[in-house]
């Protein structure tokens, strides 16, 4: 029966919208959900495929709101680590995107939050990918799982007119951003990303940061933030955060909100408290997170940024003067970076990303382990460890409290995101471990905190990874189980569904989702990958 429906029988449908489940029948036509009915209402003899959902959840899609999918993808489009969670659309562009190469900004995998090995032909094709959107639809050309959107990455804009200098854009330099800025949001950008940690990201001020905004905001796109301090300055970030989204008026999200170190704990009560009064006043401010205790990102951020200025970073590392500017600022009180705030200081620091052979010995220990092991204080070990492997070597930090995390999920305004890409562990684990989110985010969710914990709803939690997202991003035709919508559909079963992945045992794909539907392709089917990729590029409606 040639292009015939699938019906999906006797399902417990959570629609996306926070509202009660109810028991249904869902039928398929084409890339779109033909019918949301009662159960037993569709004839399955005319349709080409009954599924038997008894005792199974069917929700819409997932959407990651912060995925690193952006290298990934182009080594595997099957994306298979968030299609076995049930995430059906991948949206990237942490301070980093590819594209546009325009400008200063002439070397494509600069300043890559995530770095990954891709081949040669892919490397060669970045560097023709002159618009934003030239990037997206090679990809989707390639062939990918999920549906795949981006915001700008506001540290390529930054390239693009400043390269990695430092100090405020002249005039010409702020023009040209905020031109490549309205071609993005022309080519389908969801708005603009800024990672304020990570250098050239950090080197942005508020003034130039409210004008790059006015821009996004003209075209009703949103100002998507790595707060410049989770730690020391949290406050003060947060209110920049607010003075943006106020003066260049548009809508803030708060990528993976938490307080950063045991010494920061107690501020996270009085964060909630101000963007409640914000949003109370008008703002539209809104914030994601993910279910861990441990935050992950490279080695190389417990630096000073201006170390990375000009691009100069490892360059800068040799030199004795600027090792003894950093080991000042550093370890002096109230310096750039302060104390350690990870739980135990270099102890709560667990270096996992490392390349070079003879760096490899030291997985599985702590940064205080390491440095004792090289006779080194901790300071001493990771700039040299740095200036080993020639790259950020990415690590695990033991950093955010328990009792904030079951806090915050809860709240009406905090929606669920991976901060991570789409592995396979057939490939990945030669990379090294990594953080279990990429593995477990959205079942872990499901399993801990709805089944076990019962500190979120059923409901409420999928409107947190589908409704909510989509209503954040404008994906008007998505997130929601609505006649009319694209067929995005995930069940799985509510008694099973978890994570197994662990930050000792990394690379374990979730289990729970039994069956997953991208635009009306079957991408996961008895829990096993399809090798179907009917991922599209979305963009803001």
């Amino acid at each position: 029966m040639p292009n015939s429906p699938t019906l999906i029988r006797n399902a417990r449908i959570v629609d996306g919208t926070g509202n009660p489940w109810r028991y249904g029948d869902l039928l398929l036509q084409g890339d779109r959900i033909e019918n949301v009915a009662a159960p037993g209402t569709v004839d399955p003899d005319q349709c080409g495929e009954v599924v038997d959902a008894a005792g199974l959840v069917a929700c819409p899609g997932f959407i990651d709101i912060q995925s690193h999918s952006i290298l990934s993808l182009m080594i595997d489009g099957r994306c298979l680590s968030k299609i076995t969670q049930g995430v059906t659309t991948e949206i990237m562009g942490e301070a980093w995107t590819p594209a546009p190469v325009a400008g200063r900004h002439t070397d494509p995998m600069a300043n890559s939050i995530l770095p990954m090995p891709v081949s040669a032909e892919w490397t060669e094709a970045m560097r023709d990918w002159t618009r934003f959107g030239d990037w997206l639809r090679a990809v989707e050309s390639a062939g990918v799982s999920p549906n795949i959107g981006s915001f700008l990455g506001g540290g390529t804009l930054r390239q693009v007119g400043k390269g990695m200098e430092m100090g405020r854009p002249s005039p010409d330099e702020m023009a040209l951003m905020q031109r490549t800025m309205a071609e993005s949001m022309e080519d389908g950008a969801f708005g603009v990303s800024y990672a304020l940690i990570y250098p050239p990201d950090a080197y942005t001020d508020t003034e130039e940061l409210v004008e790059i905004c006015k821009v996004v905001g003209r075209y009703h796109g949103v100002y998507i933030t790595h707060l410049r301090s989770e730690a020391a300055r949290f406050f003060e970030a947060l209110e920049e955060a607010l003075t943006i989204g106020r003066r260049a008026d548009l809508p803030v999200e708060i990528y993976h909100l938490k307080a950063s170190g045991t010494a920061n704990w107690h501020k996270m009560p009085s964060v909630v408290a101000r963007i409640e009064e914000a949003r109370t006043q008008g703002l539209d401010v809104t914030a994601d997170m993910y279910p861990y205790d441990a935050s992950g990102t490279g080695l190389s951020s417990l630096l000073p940024t201006w170390t990375a200025a000009d691009g100069d970073f490892f360059r800068n590392l040799e030199d004795a003067d600027t090792r003894a500017r950093v080991r000042a600022e550093v370890l002096e009180e109230g310096g750039a970076q302060g104390k350690l705030y990870t739980r135990g200081g270099a102890a709560g620091v667990l270096p996992v990303g490392f390349e070079k052979a003879e760096n490899k010995r030291y997985v599985g220990m702590n940064l205080a382990q390491v440095a004792a092991e090289r006779g080194q204080d901790w300071l001493d070990c990771v700039i040299d460890l740095l200036r080993s492997e020639g790259q950020r070597i990415g690590t695990i930090f033991l950093s955010i409290s328990e009792d904030n995390m079951r806090t915050q999920l809860p709240l009406p305004w905090i929606k669920i995101s991976s901060d991570a890409a789409g592995l396979d562990p057939d490939w990945a684990a030669e990379l090294g471990p990594t953080h279990p989110r990429a593995y477990g985010t959205y079942p872990r969710v499901l399993g801990k905190f709805v089944r076990e914990e019962r500190l979120l709803t059923l409901e409420d939690a999928v409107r947190k990874m589908t409704g909510a997202v989509a209503d954040r991003l404008g994906l008007r035709k998505r997130g929601h189980l609505r006649a009319g919508f694209y067929a995005d559909v995930v069940l799985f079963d509510p008694r099973t569904i978890g994570d197994r992945a662990t930050f000792a045992d990394s690379h374990r794909l979730s289990v729970g989702v039994q069956h997953v539907w991208v635009n009306g392709e079957r991408v996961l089917r008895d829990g096993e990958h399809t090798g179907a990729t009917p991922g599209r590029f979305v963009r803001r409606d």
